[in-house]
């Protein structure tokens, strides 16, 4: 995606944007091989072809080590308290509908503390953009179980094992009627790309979660997704209208028998013996836009080793946004009750004296 376009200035005036007009002059504190720094690189890319003036752009972050993210952008941005950065960034889209908001948090920060803020805002579908960094820990207090820690994990806070179920943040999404979800690797630069491309346009809540590596207090969190021996036979990339087929030479696939899905070989693929098999007619078609999400919601919730990881857009759907309905509310009530007038507000109605 070129890195520079044309955007319309406030004043009128065609202005040039690059990548480099929104990296701050901030030193970018992150460990050396987080993968906070491929977010970072990806969004300051992208935010120049989307044709918005610079000023439009706001980033809201809690707590935690991609809470850091608004220091980082050259636009407005809020370093909010923790779990609160979802119903800060929907205050600020509801008063300024025309900015495009984005919401940068964590696994702690979104799915801990924050549970209740992060559904919320997705169920009301307000124009944010959420992008949860996935890495299993809280990496910012030094190395204690989140929501997304995996079963048996030995951290600070769990050294016999985590025995807290974790939370598919995806399907959580899905399950709060989120229109658009996403998972991607932060090592897949070129899906990264795209599926932020997407989820910056989406008209309603998107949500991309982004899987990454803690390289002090969680190394190897998704080390079966990224070494070049095992990635092939774990990721399911999703492709809308085609089905879902996986492994090196797309021998695997994804058959339902009625709700329960199953992991088959493909008939014909390299690697899979003549006469053995299942057509690819039989497999599952991914359908992003499927209005229900009952597919999607089934993907979300796929975990090794029984299931490959889903990557990719598993649900895309439009519904009237919430900060355009409350702006049709506004617009009928001035029409009914004329101009706001505080100060017959405020004197309206039941009124006493305290004596």
């Amino acid at each position: 995606m070129n890195d520079i376009v044309e955007c319309r200035a406030a004043a009128g005036s065609t202005q040039v944007l690059t990548r480099k007009d929104f990296e701050s002059e901030q030193d970018v504190r992150w460990c050396p091989g987080c993968g906070d720094y491929a977010l970072l690189a990806q969004v300051q890319k992208l935010l120049p072809t989307l044709g918005i003036p610079r000023e439009n752009f706001a980033f809201v972050s809690g707590i935690g080590c991609s809470s850091r993210f608004p220091y980082y952008m050259d636009t407005y941005g809020i370093h909010s308290i923790h779990g609160r950065a979802p119903a800060i960034a929907s205050g600020l889209k509801l008063a300024r509908p025309e900015l495009s908001v984005w919401v940068v948090t964590g696994d702690g920060d979104a799915l801990a503390i924050g549970g209740n803020h992060f559904i919320h805002a997705i169920r009301r579908n307000i124009g944010l953009k959420i992008v949860l960094l996935n890495n299993r820990i809280y990496g910012l207090t030094k190395g204690q179980f989140s929501p997304t820690t995996e079963l048996g994990e030995k951290t600070k806070t769990s050294p016999y094992g985590n025995i807290d179920p974790p939370f598919s943040a995806a399907a959580l999404a899905l399950g709060a009627g989120a229109t658009f979800v996403a998972r991607v690797l932060d090592t897949d630069l070129p899906m990264l790309q795209q599926v932020l491309a997407r989820a910056a346009t989406h008209p309603g809540t998107a949500f991309v979660e982004v899987l990454q590596n803690c390289i002090v207090f969680n190394d190897g969190a998704y080390s079966t997704l990224t070494d070049k021996a095992t990635r092939d036979e774990v990721r399911l990339t999703l492709r809308h209208g085609q089905p879902l087929r996986f492994g090196k030479n797309g021998e695997h696939g994804i058959r339902l028998r009625g709700l329960k899905p199953e992991v088959v070989s493909v008939a014909g693929a390299p690697g899979v013996a003549e006469g053995e098999g299942v057509a690819e007619s039989e497999l599952a078609v991914h359908d992003e836009a499927d209005a229900h999400g009952s597919l999607a919601f089934l993907l979300a919730q796929f975990a090794a080793p029984e299931f490959p990881q889903p990557l990719g857009i598993l649900r895309a759907v439009e519904r009237p946004a919430f900060e355009v309905m409350n702006a049709g509310i506004a617009a009928a009530a001035r029409e009914q009750r004329g101009p706001a007038d505080l100060a017959s507000l405020l004197a309206g109605g039941d009124t006493w004296t305290v004596g």
